[in-house]
This record gives C-alpha cells, sequence and structure tokens, in this order.
C-alpha cells in the first residue's frame, strides 16, 4: 500500500467513500465522498503528539478490540496516508469547556474541527472491485462459548495476539490471565462448509472458506518455532492443503509434534477455577469420545462477504452469487470480468482465496483494464437492442426492465426510448416486455425466432417438445448432456436465445397454436443469471402465461419453466424425460382445444 500511495500514477482516497457511479464503458463517472479527517493529511507528520494528550481511550479495531486507542490514532501500522484522523464519534469536541487538547498539543496547527466532506467527481475508462471480505461472528455457535469464555478467541485475535505489533508485543498470553498457554486447540470450519436446513446463515455458510486450514497450519508451526513445548491439536474435518508446497507445510507441521484430531468439537466447558476448557469431540478416526483440557482454544473463522457489497450491486448492476460474492461474466473464459462491460473483479469480491490467488487475481484485472483504456475504439457485441421510434409509446417500461439501465426513457414525459448501444448487453428482456413491439434485438429478432418455432412444428406437432434454452446456462446444458452421451428424448426441438429472458409470451403462445403439445422454458439458476436478474422476469412472464392458460381451459402444466446450469447435463437430461413422461399424458382433444380457443383470442 505504500509503494502505491509513493507511485506518481496512483492517486489514493483513503477514508472515502464511493456514491454513485454512471455512464459505461470508457466512460464512467465517479462521485467520491471523502470524508473529513479533521486533521490536515499533507501537514501532519505523525509525530502522535496529539495522541499522548487525548482522554478519550476507546477498543481498537485493528486489534479486533483486544487493544485501546485514542479518538485522535493512525487507523493502522503503515497506513496511507500516515497521518492522524480524528474519530468524531468518540471525540469530545474542541469546546474549550470539554477539550481541544490534541489542538493545543499540535505543533504544525493540522487539527482543524471545522473541516467538511468534500466532493470530488472522476471521470474513468474502466473500474476494478476489490471490496474484500469479512469474517465470520461465531457468537451465535453457543456451543463454543465465544464471547463467554475469554480463552476462547477467533483465528483473526489470534493473529493480533502473536503480533509483534500487536497489544501484547508479540507475547503468547491469553486472555483471561495473560499467562503463557502450554495447550492449545484449534477448531476448523466454523462458519464454513455449514449446511443449516433453515437458511441461517448465523451458524454458518455452506461453502469452502479456502484459506482456514492452511492459516491453522502457518499458526501451529509459529507457535512450534517460538514456543516448542506447547502441546496443539486441531480438530478438523478434512484438512484442505491445495496449493503449491501447503503439502509440505501440512506434513512438516504433524512432523513438528502438532496433533491432528479428526472431528468437530460438540461443547466446549470453562473450568471457572483455573478458565481452562474442556473440550469434548467425536474422534472418527479413532472411533471413540475424547475429552481434551486446553488453556486456550482459537476458532478458524470462515470467509463472508462484507456488508458493502450490496451497495457496490447497486451501483455497478453488478450479480451475485447465492453465497453473496460477486458473479463473474464466465469462470473460464472471463473470469475476471463482470456482466457490465468495463468493470472486473478482483480478490475476496469474487470469492474467498489467498493472497497468491488475490495477487494473481488482481494482475488478470489490471490486464483486462488496460486493454479497456489503450483502445481508441471499443468494439461491442452486434446483439444489442433497437427502438423503432415510430412505433415506441414513450412508456418506459423496457427501462425499467433492463438489468444495465442501458435504455433511457421516461414515462412522465413519454419521450421515446433510446438504447445506449455501449450499455447493452443483448439479453433482449426488454424486446419480450414491450407491449407494443417496437424493439427489435439485432441476430435475434421476433421473425426469426417464430420461424425456428414454425419450422419445429411444422411436421408431426403431437410428438415434439418445444425448449427453449438461454445462451449461456441451459443451451450449455444441453450440449453438455450431449457431449456427455447421456440418454433423454430426441424430439426435443431447441431454440437457443441468448437469455431466457429473451422469450416472449407470444412465441409461447405461437407453439401452442401450432400443435405443441408442452412447451419448455429453461433459464440460468435464480440467482446466477448471466445478464444481471433477467431472469426474474422470465419468472414473471411464466407466471402470467400459466394463469392465462388456466382461464382457457388449457392445463398449466404443460408450460414447464425450469433453471439448468452450463455444468448440469444430468439434470437437462433429467428434466427433458420428465417432460417427455407430461407430453406422452396430452391428449389431441386437448391439443386441439388450445389451438383452438388461443386463436380465437387472437
Amino acid at each position: 500500500m505504500m509503494d502505491a500511495g509513493r507511485h506518481p500514477k496512483i492517486k489514493l482516497f483513503a477514508y472515502s467513500e464511493v456514491e454513485r457511479i454512471s455512464g459505461y464503458v470508457g466512460n464512467f463517472t465517479v462521485r467520491v465522498r471523502k470524508k473529513a479527517r479533521y486533521v490536515d493529511e499533507t501537514a501532519c507528520t505523525a509525530c502522535g503528539d496529539c495522541a499522548k494528550v487525548c482522554p478519550v481511550v476507546v477498543p481498537n479495531e485493528f486489534d479486533i478490540g483486544l487493544g485501546s486507542r485514542k479518538a485522535i490514532y493512525i487507523p493502522f501500522p503503515q497506513a496511507v496516508p500516515s497521518a492522524y484522523v480524528i474519530d468524531h464519534a468518540h471525540c469530545l469536541g474542541d469546546v474549550p469547556i470539554a477539550c481541544g487538547k490534541c489542538r493545543e498539543a499540535c505543533d504544525k496547527k493540522c487539527i482543524d474541527f471545522d473541516q467538511h466532506d468534500q466532493i470530488i467527481t472522476l471521470d474513468v475508462g474502466a473500474i476494478i472491485v476489490a471490496t474484500g471480505l469479512d469474517v465470520f461472528d461465531p457468537s451465535a455457535l453457543d456451543e463454543y462459548g465465544y464471547t463467554r469464555y475469554k480463552n476462547v478467541v477467533t483465528s483473526l485475535e489470534f493473529e493480533r495476539l502473536i503480533d509483534a505489533g500487536g497489544p501484547t508485543g508479540g507475547h503468547f498470553v491469553r486472555p483471561s490471565d495473560r499467562q503463557q498457554p502450554r495447550r492449545v486447540g484449534f477448531i476448523q470450519c466454523v462458519g464454513s462448509r455449514t449446511l443449516s436446513g433453515n437458511d441461517d446463515l448465523s451458524r454458518g455458510r455452506p461453502y469452502c472458506s479456502n484459506i482456514c486450514c492452511m492459516n491453522t497450519v502457518k499458526d501451529s508451526l509459529l507457535l512450534k518455532d517460538h514456543y516448542p513445548e506447547t502441546d496443539i491439536s486441531v480438530f478438523y474435518m478434512d484438512i484442505r492443503a491445495f496449493g503449491k508446497g501447503f503439502e509440505d507445510l501440512y506434513r512438516r507441521s504433524r512432523e513438528a509434534g502438532v496433533k491432528y484430531i479428526r472431528g468437530l468439537p460438540g461443547e466446549i466447558v470453562e473450568d471457572e477455577a483455573t478458565g481452562n476448557l474442556m473440550v469434548t469431540v467425536d474422534n472418527t478416526t479413532q472411533g471413540r469420545t475424547e475429552r481434551h483440557e486446553l488453556d486456550l482454544v482459537v476458532l478458524s473463522i470462515g470467509l463472508v462477504p462484507p456488508a458493502e457489497q450490496a451497495h457496490v450491486k447497486q451501483l455497478l448492476t453488478l450479480s451475485q452469487t447465492d453465497e453473496g460474492f460477486f458473479l463473474e461474466a464466465h469462470p473460464k473464459l472471463k473470469p475476471v470480468d463482470t456482466p457490465t462491460r468495463g468493470v472486473f473483479l478482483a480478490g475476496c469480491a469474487e470469492g474467498p482465496k489467498d493472497i497468491k490467488d488475490s495477487v494473481t487475481q488482481a494482475s488478470a484485472a489490471a490486464a483486462r483494464a488496460q486493454i479497456v483504456l489503450n483502445a481508441d475504439k471499443l468494439r461491442v457485441e452486434a446483439i444489442t437492442a433497437w427502438v423503432d421510434p415510430t412505433v415506441c409509446t414513450g412508456c418506459g417500461l423496457c427501462a425499467k426492465v433492463c438489468p444495465y439501465g442501458a435504455i433511457l426513457a421516461d414515462s412522465k414525459t413519454k419521450a421515446k426510448a433510446q438504447v445506449m448501444e455501449a450499455k447493452c448487453a443483448g439479453c433482449g428482456a426488454c424486446a419480450a416486455e414491450c407491449r407494443f413491439d417496437a424493439i427489435t434485438m439485432r441476430h435475434f429478432p421476433d421473425a426469426a425466432l417464430m420461424a425456428q418455432v414454425e419450422a419445429a412444428l411444422a411436421e408431426n406437432p403431437e410428438h415434439k417438445i418445444v425448449t427453449f434454452a438461454c445462451n449461456w446456462c441451459s443451451y450449455a446444458g444441453a450440449d453438455y448432456a450431449g457431449v456427455s452421451r447421456m440418454q433423454y428424448p430426441p424430439n426435443a426441438r431447441i431454440i437457443r436465445t441468448m437469455c431466457s429472458g429473451r422469450v416472449d409470451e407470444d412465441l409461447i403462445v405461437r407453439a401452442f397454436q401450432l400443435g405443441a403439445p408442452v412447451v419448455l422454458v429453461s433459464g440460468c439458476h435464480y440467482a446466477d443469471c448471466h445478464y444481471i436478474n433477467a431472469n426474474r422476469w422470465t419468472q414473471k412472464r411464466v407466471d402470467r402465461l400459466w394463469d392465462r392458460l388456466e382461464r382457457k381451459g388449457i392445463r398449466p402444466e404443460r408450460l414447464q419453466l425450469e433453471w439448468i446450469s452450463a455444468a448440469e447435463g444430468a439434470k437437462f437430461a433429467t428434466v427433458m424425460r420428465e417432460v417427455e413422461r407430461i407430453r406422452q399424458s396430452v391428449t389431441m382433444e386437448e391439443i386441439e382445444w388450445a389451438r383452438r380457443v388461443l386463436a380465437e383470442e387472437k
């Protein structure tokens, strides 16, 4: 960070917050609020005289509350800029009767209680999202006694306890009596790899946090190097030592005398007299229940997305996974790109990863951003929307539907809709929702899709399954089922669209008019849409059609909606077999009835 601060072409905005982002690739406008520090950062020499006289003492966030700081402080060692900042929430103020001691002590006269926030506007060509992460709060896991027992700490607190610049000056002591612990236990997967039937995220997340195992291995070796007599036990489900040199570190840890016990403790009880902890665990390797008396227990906590992730998602219209991390445009072909052009991901914004992987991804994101910045002109895919101004009524529905904000429309003034092609990703949701057919998708116009429906049902329509599959997931899933030689009915007629949100109601109705016994609409999983949230409109459209079919006396079961990912070839085959079962149950009378009532509707 200090190197970045000294770089002539890098400008750091510390203690700042991004409030608004507008524009498109190559032409973003970013509004930044630079918060008032109440200290002139250009004049402050970080001498510390102000902090010495400050009477306010509060817990230090950098030390996870294990240490303290003053109301005027440097957030962490090697912070950039190396200048003090006043915590306005705890400062007593500059009213003479209250305080003002820091101002009196500062020889450089750096302290200004009249400072205000500054609004800075930046014009940028590309954006890299590196929002970092938070750690899991194990307070809800009452069986481990975190916050009830002083000698139960998290892995992050443990790092501060053994750090030379930490609250204990690098002396390894336990919090209760500041004595050196002789028996230390590490509990793995606290908040990670936890499946809860009621989706209770307070007890953990279902994914592996990637770094916890090797962090414990590193800490165990560090303890053995400095305190060889320490008895260390690691309670684990599985040790995941993937990475260069990691298996060797794990082997060295075992050879150093660290005991690895396969099984997670079910309960921790404190001995009130000594402060020691009694840990009960089922040792699945030995097939027995064991009780261990430990001086200190370290909870190896998992990683979770930061709370600010939702705000960043809204600013940049990004997609998120079920776990809350940002979703890349393609896991293999575009691992650092996002669905929003010109926006790239780095580090744990995309998922849990260690330092090496974060640096690698940051280099890739910088390279992708450099491609954008070095180009005189940018090419966009030709699959974009076009609005016919002679047909558009200015209702503004298309602007509401567009997940990228690529359509400019105002329903109040009835201004004709306009498409910013640099922002349009070509999902087609706007064209499917437009009630006046004023929007045409280049390369995927309604006429071309309608022609495919009509060709598929030209002969023996009662034997066919019309299947609309999105390009990125369900069509790829169908392809995966094929190359894997999975068996499914051969009478499916697959029509590829860029997104399930492109499937117009008229296409489905036309299929039933032509005698289709069953229609399947398939797309990305609900939370993993390639086009952010376009498949939400697919769900709404199909809901409307189910009601419409039911009112006409047509079995809604004949219209199926499924979410299938590119890796779910087996699911695609299973779904097609189930749809074929439904097709076989549809009688010719039902097909003729649907043809007649839908034709009358026209």
